[in-house]
């Protein structure tokens, strides 16, 4: 079964473009439910997250803000996973 993993973030964010990359890079290893939301896109996001992004949500949790390492962000999903 996927793993659902929720990406809230922005344009213009290198760090969104990092986390996005090692979503990725990971994801060609496992099976993930990738979505991606630009908080620019809704006001009450955008309330809600302001420049607090990019944010890492595994399986309806919040796991990771602003960085996260491939590392970590793998034992995250194998957790979610088990």
């Amino acid at each position: 079964m996927a793993v659902s993993v929720t990406v809230y973030t922005r344009e213009d964010c290198h760090l969104c473009e990092d986390v996005l990359d090692t979503v990725g890079r990971v994801g060609a290893d496992y099976d993930l439910d990738v979505t991606v939301v630009d908080v620019d896109d809704d006001p009450e996001l955008r309330e809600a997250y302001g420049e607090r992004v990019p944010y890492v949500f595994v399986e309806g949790t919040p796991k990771f803000k602003y960085r996260m390492s491939e590392q970590a962000f793998r034992e995250a999903v194998t957790a979610a996973d088990d």
